[in-house]
């Protein structure tokens, strides 16, 4: 008995000393990555002592003495919060993820068009084009991101290095530089700029729909009936240049195999947010003049649209000198990208700005004519010209065997459809001499980005402010300002192509010379701007730029001939309409009212469909008394909204039982995005219109009536089976929900895994067409989940900077058993705030943790 009782007792000491160890593994591997924030440490290469106050969000504050050092702990800071996320970025940019999951096919064609495109090649050639003054501070964040990341092993980096290391994947700890944050400029460019991919669409569907289908499929932009940013009384209009200018839209050919290009009275085309691949780039910004605030001050606000991520795409920061100096002239705070320096949007001490994206066309296709007796050149101005050709190596995490593609690349930019990836047999195909296309995109010629941000962070007046823009290349942005005097404004910036006569950029060209290539950019005196409009505010949401007038104007500048149209693809206009209502419903705004006008979920196009609903000859009762209830919805998305969930509901069965038949063979993206819905309350005005008639039906013609009855019907059965028998337990965001997913452990396929990492679903408000823009698809299986959104909102009291409030997504931390990982999801869902704290006062008071850098020796 001894011997078995000593027995037992070893064998409990073995399982406790497992326990224990099992346990201490665990701890160090989910709590050893949160930096120290609080007391003193040495960073090598910093100059002086430098202080980083957090206050109870974990929102840091640098005071330095210096540019240097401030530059240097900012990377620093957000290395300590952020590392992974920097990380991630960084590998994506280059086309390098699997060198972070291992060998994934998935993975493997976007790994391989990144390459193709280049975006670290052209981040490698725009170093040269910065001045030293930004490279130096450029340099400085790298160094503080390098000071933190070079001297700690990675598991005391990032929780997901130890994770990804139990499955076989290494992952070394490269050394940032300064061509990694222009790396990932690209990456957002590409995200805010990128319609490439249309030109192809927009073919296909007029070589299926026909032109009259086409045309109701992809109708003109409403002027007249939504605001453009810039209006007519905004620009210098004479008689001579008031009347309508000529978009270009596109026509069938005689045999219908090609599109053509013809210039026409007509109107531009929205092919980019009808598919849906624009409204998750979007985002709003206003900015009210002091006449008609009930301060008598500005106020400004932004909240910009983009994917949901785990963490937030921003990070809050302010970056403080100490003194202000001509030396040291930052004082700044707002809101950062974690691979970047500078503030992107906020303000300083004298001016405030916010920015929405402009989504100009700065992405063309050309069809190249290769040399059939040499695959490395391509004919231009009738001769053969050599291209340049880069071997791109993509390397394994888990050590799979590297695999290298040849990437082809002319004058214009590089041939993207070589190197097509077939999932199924793992082949790559190498060069295309079929149908070659190279890319034109204006974010591979060498910018000057960060400069821009450089200064517009240090800008103290309207002058000073359109100088930084004019070095803001790519992505282009619609900038609202307002300052301490009193001004408001608005500017474009930007490489806008102008294109040569007779050449749209809506589909790929057989250009093969100069004369029809890009004939250069707009200047920047010609682009876009409103400063101090009578009516007192200035609202952009990604609607159309400018009225048709603009161009009119342009073409006497310029010349008559080439083709100065910015965009032909804008959001249908549904948030411009409405915050412009509900600024110009009063001459008293306050932070409230900003903070309301967020928080407005008001779905436009229910109401704009609603009189054919309501004209609807329903047999049924149950069915025509749900049709009523329906009806005596406020529009608005809240959370909470019964109505809400079924008038979804019913939207997706209107989209899919209006569309698939006739789009079956092509993949139209039946998400339910503000132009579909707008469409769809276009076509109800013409209920013989033959979309209506179900192609899958034979001997029957439907009409409007028939197809909004059938939608009708099925979105109640789904109400009861999704949510149901009792109507008063119904909720739109029982339906309406949103998960934060983070790359690359948040899509493992491992619960376990997924519930460390990934944050929700919680409910949530608002949606695509809304103010509060919280897209959905409804073409996913899980088709209202939040699929893109307000990244952040802020508000700023221009003048009483202390009174402004902020708040994004997520959290601060990107470490996930930090409680800052997450401490913002409930107050972001709710259009909740925290203090945008800025004197050294309120940090002070508002301190939570403070750690002091110190210099080294």
């Amino acid at each position: 008995m001894k011997v078995v009782r000593r027995i037992l007792l070893i064998l409990l000491v073995i399982v406790l000393l497992l326990v224990i160890g099992v346990g201490a593994f665990a701890l160090d591997l989910t709590r050893g990555p949160l930096p120290q924030t609080n007391g003193e440490l040495r960073a090598p290469g910093l100059r002086d002592r430098v202080e980083i106050i957090r206050d109870a969000n974990g929102v840091p504050h640098i005071y330095a003495s210096n540019m240097a050092d401030l530059f240097f702990a900012q990377g620093f800071t957000q290395a300590q919060d952020r590392w992974w996320q920097m990380e991630f970025f960084r590998h994506t940019g280059n086309g390098q993820i699997q060198q972070l999951t291992g060998r994934t096919e998935s993975l493997m064609g976007t790994d391989i068009f990144i390459r193709t495109v280049g975006w670290r090649r052209a981040a490698e050639r725009e170093v040269a084009n910065y001045d030293d003054e930004t490279m130096a501070h450029m340099q400085e964040f790298a160094n503080g991101v390098n000071a933190y990341i070079l001297h700690r092993e990675s598991g005391d980096l990032a929780f997901e290095y130890g994770l990804l290391g139990l499955t076989g994947v290494n992952i070394p700890i490269e050394p940032w530089t300064p061509v990694d944050t222009l790396v990932w400029a690209k990456v957002m460019q590409w995200d805010l700029g990128g319609n490439y991919d249309t030109e192809e669409y927009r073919q296909q569907f007029l070589d299926t729909l026909g032109q009259d289908m086409f045309n109701d499929f992809f109708p003109g932009w409403p002027f007249g009936d939504k605001p453009t940013i810039v209006r007519e009384e905004d620009l210098p209009l004479t008689a001579e240049s008031a009347s309508a200018g000529k978009q270009m839209t596109v026509s069938a050919s005689e045999n219908d195999s090609e599109a053509q290009i013809v210039a026409a009275g007509g109107v531009p085309l929205g092919m980019r947010f009808i598919l849906g691949e624009g409204e998750g780039i979007g985002s709003n910004n206003w900015v009210v003049s002091g006449s008609r605030t009930a301060s008598g001050r500005p106020l400004l606000a932004n909240d910009p649209h983009l994917g949901i991520q785990m963490p937030s795409i921003w990070y809050e920061i302010g970056l403080h000198c100490q003194p202000v100096s001509d030396d040291c002239p930052l004082d700044v705070t707002g809101f950062a990208f974690a691979p970047s320096p500078a503030v992107i949007i906020g303000h300083n001490a004298n001016i405030a700005w916010g920015v929405t994206n402009v989504g100009p066309d700065t992405q063309d296709l050309y069809r190249i004519q290769v040399n059939p007796d040499n695959d490395l050149q391509y004919r231009w101005n009738g001769e053969w010209r050599d291209m340049t050709v880069y071997d791109e190596t993509i390397n394994f995490g888990d050590g799979a065997e590297p695999v290298t593609i040849r990437v082809r690349e002319t004058h214009l930019g590089p041939i993207i459809n070589d190197n097509s990836y077939d999932r199924e047999t793992g082949e790559i195909s190498g060069f295309n001499n079929d149908n070659p296309l190279a890319l034109r995109w204006t974010s591979l010629d060498p910018g000057t980005l960060f400069e821009a941000v450089i200064h517009i962070d240090q800008a103290s007046n309207w002058e000073e402010f359109r100088d930084a823009l004019r070095l803001w290349d790519s992505p282009s942005q619609n900038f609202v300002y307002a300052d301490v005097e009193g001004n408001i404004g608005y500017q474009t910036p930007g490489n806008m192509p102008i294109r040569a006569e007779g050449e749209s950029g809506l589909v790929p060209t057989d250009c093969a010379e100069d004369a029809c290539a890009w004939q250069g950019f707009i200047p920047f005196d010609d682009l876009p701007r409103i400063f101090n409009p009578e009516r007192g505010y200035i609202a952009t949401a990604n609607q159309a730029l400018v009225p048709l007038e603009y161009y009119d104007q342009v073409a006497g500048e310029l010349g008559e001939g080439p083709n100065y149209v910015i965009s032909q693809e804008w959001a249908v206009g549904y948030r411009g309409q409405r915050i412009s209502e509900l600024l110009e419903a009063s001459t008293a705004h306050t932070i409230e009212s900003m903070a309301a006008i967020h928080a407005d979920n008001k779905l436009i196009p229910a109401e704009e469909l609603a009189p054919a609903l309501a004209a609807l000859d329903i047999q049924d009762e149950t069915l025509a008394e749900a049709r009523d209830w329906m009806l005596e919805w406020d529009y608005q998305l809240h959370m909470s909204s019964a109505r809400a969930a079924l008038w979804m509901l019913f939207y997706r069965h209107l989209v899919a039982d209006t569309f698939d038949d006739q789009l079956a063979a092509i993949d139209y993206g039946g998400n339910g995005n503000p132009w579909q819905l707008y469409v769809l309350a276009r076509l109800a005005q013409d209920p013989e219109n033959e979309w209506w008639d179900d192609t899958a039906t034979s001997g029957t013609t439907e009409t409007a009536n028939d197809i909004l009855l059938r939608a009708l019907q099925e979105a109640l059965g789904d109400a009861r089976t999704q949510l149901g028998e009792d109507r008063d337990t119904w909720n739109w965001g029982a339906l309406h929900t949103a998960t934060f997913i983070s790359n690359p452990l948040g899509l493992s396929g491992i619960d376990l895994i997924e519930n460390m990492v990934n944050r929700g679903p919680v409910a949530d408000s608002g949606g695509g067409p809304a103010v509060n823009a919280t897209s959905w698809n409804f073409s996913r299986d899980d088709p209202f989940d939040t699929r893109s959104l307000p990244s952040m909102r802020m508000i700023v009291d221009v003048g009483a900077f202390e009174n402004s409030q902020s708040i994004h997504t997520t959290g601060q931390s990107g470490h996930p058993f930090s409680p800052h990982y997450d401490d913002m999801i409930d107050r972001w869902r709710n259009i909740q705030y925290h203090p945008m704290l800025w004197t050294r006062d309120q940090v002070q008071s508002a301190a939570a943790e403070t750690l002091t850098l110190v210099p080294e020796g």
